[in-house]
């Protein structure tokens, strides 16, 4: 599967539980507010928006090497959102429609750069297995990690990311049949000036435990299956941006197996005009964390920001030029969406 660019700007279960018995943490209780803490690391697997072009390639006929994509100027990067009107999802539909096909010339709709163009194709019968083929390399998903930011008690609704999400040519994102899966981080590239650091996790098992049902500029949105286990989570109020105020929060972030952990941080300036969900320029003030991944990296945006005991926001980007240092949005804005 094609990686995610989870942009950072200035730039997979045993069981479908969580039970983290590295983090204690409050449970819940009657009146201890409304929205669960995230700060689990969780992979993300969403629809690449149709059959998405990763190479070209050539293919042999009983009539010698054909390269009908090339032919036509179909580009890596290109996405063939559908073959004769109809609309093509993944990898096995556009197989079904080049066998329907029976070599005869067909209507391909790509989508380059946001902007959709048709042209005519005519599949190649290739030699060796007699099926009908235009000489690409698919991929219809993509996958990537990013931190949980909240869930709604009552509803399960949950907020992450804190920002949008593209693939390589910054092209919106299919949401149908999204799955999110618990990561567990197994390594962070360690974050230095110039040059965004990032985790590394693996996708603990192929059973989801939440489904993602809105990409927005504002984070990725869904719902949690209900045997979630909460016992272990922290649950807090929120608060608007009016009451936020430069100094001390906590962040919440997993850079090690599957447990949140707690890192100190400071709030250097509130900003609640920001258009670019950019309301809180923060600081890492964790030694330990500082220690592990040199501050903030890909794959912490999303990492809920705590100050006074409430939810106030989300880490989103890294500075390149000092790591230690980055922006959040607020938690209201999140939940505008």
């Amino acid at each position: 599967m094609r990686k995610l660019k989870f942009i950072f700007a200035a730039t997979a279960l045993a069981a479908i539980t969580f039970f983290c018995p590295c983090t204690k943490v409050r449970a819940d209780a009657a009146g201890c507010g409304q929205y669960y803490i995230g700060g689990m690391t969780a992979g993300f697997m969403l629809g690449a928006g149709g059959a998405q072009v990763i190479g070209l390639s050539e293919v042999v006929t009983e009539e010698g090497i054909r390269r009908p994509a090339e032919e036509i100027g179909i580009h890596t990067g290109d996405c063939i959102v559908a073959i004769d009107g109809i609309r093509i999802k993944t990898v096995g539909e556009l197989n079904e429609a080049l066998e329907r096909s029976a070599g005869k010339s067909v209507t391909i709709t790509v989508k380059r750069n946001g902007d959709t163009s048709e042209t005519s194709i005519t599949p190649a019968k290739e030699k060796k297995s007699g099926k009908y083929k235009i000489g690409v390399l698919i991929r219809d998903t993509l996958s990537g990690i990013g931190t949980v930011t909240y869930i709604e008690k009552q509803t399960l609704k949950f907020g992450a990311l804190g920002h949008g999400v593209t693939d390589e040519n910054h092209d919106s994102l299919e949401i149908s049949d999204a799955k999110v899966y618990l990561c567990s981080v197994i390594g962070v590239n360690k974050g230095t000036r110039g040059k965004a650091g990032e985790l590394r996790g693996l996708f603990i098992n192929d059973k989801p435990l939440a489904k993602a049902e809105r990409v927005l500029s504002t984070g990725l949105y869904g719902t949690f299956e209900k045997n979630y286990d909460f016992s272990h989570a922290e649950a807090v109020d929120i608060a608007p941006l009016s009451e936020a105020v430069i100094g001390k929060a906590v962040i919440y972030s997993t850079i090690n197996g599957e447990c949140p952990q707690k890192y100190d941080i400071a709030i250097a300036k509130v900003d609640g005009n920001n258009k670019d969900n950019k309301n809180f320029v923060i600081k890492i003030t964790d030694e330990k964390l500082i220690e592990e991944t040199g501050g903030i990296v890909q794959g912490m945006s999303g990492s809920p920001i705590i100050q006074n005991g409430k939810l106030i926001g989300a880490v989103t980007h890294v500075f390149l030029n000092d790591p230690t240092r980055g922006y959040g949005i607020g938690i209201e804005k999140m939940l505008e969406n």
